[in-house]
């Protein structure tokens, strides 16, 4: 699993716990639904730490909390 994947699962891992459709997670993060759905379909390269922001916000968490998850955890470097 890449970055790119790693948030995508993040986000509708998030829309099934709070019961979020992607569309109703745009309305309350006021994210562009054509974002979020870039962002869930892979077509979306890098969609950048203030979008993630936005989206925490309309979830109700910290940054913090969307990523201190396992699936953050054993990402590999990218960087060598």
């Amino acid at each position: 699993m890449d970055i790119q994947e790693a948030v995508a699962f993040r986000i509708r891992e998030l829309c099934k716990e709070k019961g979020y459709t992607p569309h109703g997670i745009a309305v309350f993060s006021a994210v562009p639904h054509g974002t979020v759905k870039s962002i869930l379909h892979g077509e979306s390269k890098n969609p950048g730490i203030a979008t993630i922001k936005k989206l925490c916000d309309g979830f109700g968490i910290t940054l913090g909390e969307f990523f201190g998850t396992e699936v953050f955890d054993g990402l590999e470097q990218e960087v060598r």
